[in-house]
């Protein structure tokens, strides 16, 4: 199978859960978070939402700078509106994907805020980080929901709440 494919396969799998668990979060628990030093839950689930457009911009730029362009997080104010960002955003991951040319995955992405470079990886690479950060982030959120008492449903099989496949 080819890289695309199997990125798009993996796209899809992960949006199935991503979808699940964002349509369990609270609007009246919005600003609620675990821990000072914690995101609000509505920071945390929007950011999950805009994770799959990282993708989009892994493979259509060459890098992000901060300094040109500042971090905004995106103000839901309901969940209905999470999920159509979420899939908004997962669309534009899609999209991309599947007009993507593989020979350009090897090319350099570099994340800074000017002169200061954060990190310099390969355009494959940004896009694997992005899945990765949506696996870590929905986890993180899988705390959260579990301390407020909101049953889990299974991510990569049953869990405690959700016993099915």
């Amino acid at each position: 199978m080819e890289l695309i494919k199997l990125l798009q396969k993996e796209m899809e799998q992960e949006a199935a859960t991503t979808r699940k668990m964002l349509s369990l979060v609270p609007v009246e628990k919005f600003d609620w978070q675990p821990h000072p030093k914690s995101m609000t839950m509505k920071r945390l689930a929007s950011h999950i939402a805009e994770l799959p457009g990282w993708v989009e911009m892994a493979i259509t730029t060459d890098g992000l700078d901060f300094e040109n362009n500042p971090y905004q997080p995106y103000d839901v104010t309901s969940n209905e509106e999470l999920l159509t960002f979420f899939e908004e955003s997962l669309k534009k991951g899609k999209e991309a994907l599947a007009n993507a040319d593989v020979n350009t995955f090897s090319k350099e992405w570099v994340l800074r805020s000017g002169n200061q470079v954060y990190s310099r990886d390969s355009k494959y690479e940004v896009i694997r980080m992005a899945y990765s950060q949506i696996i870590h982030h929905r986890a993180q959120l899988g705390v959260y929901l579990r301390l407020l008492d909101i049953p889990l449903p299974g991510s990569y099989g049953p869990s405690a709440d959700d016993m099915t496949f």
